[in-house]
């Protein structure tokens, strides 16, 4: 369905811009940049969808209850695992305490934690802040 989608949009937009070029009669890329209004784009139809299908997701998933705490979540265990590895750098894989010295602590610790899974992330954290799991 993805594919068709955006199979359906490509072709739009090709057929809207050969249109558009043809109808502003332009012979060379100077005169199509003096142009008052953009050459490339989709037709009217597909821009409406597209607006409608964005408004859509924004309101049903992207900013769904749901996904707004998951989001929240991460911020909070991206948040204290950061803070943890800044407070106390021992705590760091010694591999990764090796980048220190060139990296810098806090771009260190932003690497570490950017190369994490969402799974290990969530564990670390519970390894960290929970007294009662062995580190």
């Amino acid at each position: 369905m993805i594919r068709h989608l955006v199979g359906l949009m490509v072709t739009d937009m090709v057929q809207a811009t050969d249109a558009r070029l043809k109808e502003s009669k332009a012979k060379s890329a100077l005169e199509i940049q003096k142009l008052s209004h953009n050459v490339i784009g989709y037709s009217e139809d597909t821009q409406h969808r597209n607006r409608e299908l964005k408004d859509f997701l924004y309101a049903s998933l992207y900013r769904h209850y749901r996904v707004i705490r998951m989001q929240v979540k991460a911020e909070h265990i991206i948040t204290d695992l950061f803070n943890a590895y800044l407070l106390e750098p021992l705590i760091l894989p010694d591999h990764v305490q090796a980048w220190i010295p060139t990296r810098g602590l806090e771009r260190t610790i932003c690497d570490y934690i950017a190369g994490m899974t969402d799974r290990f992330a969530i564990e670390e954290h519970e390894r960290l802040h929970d007294p009662y799991l062995r580190p």
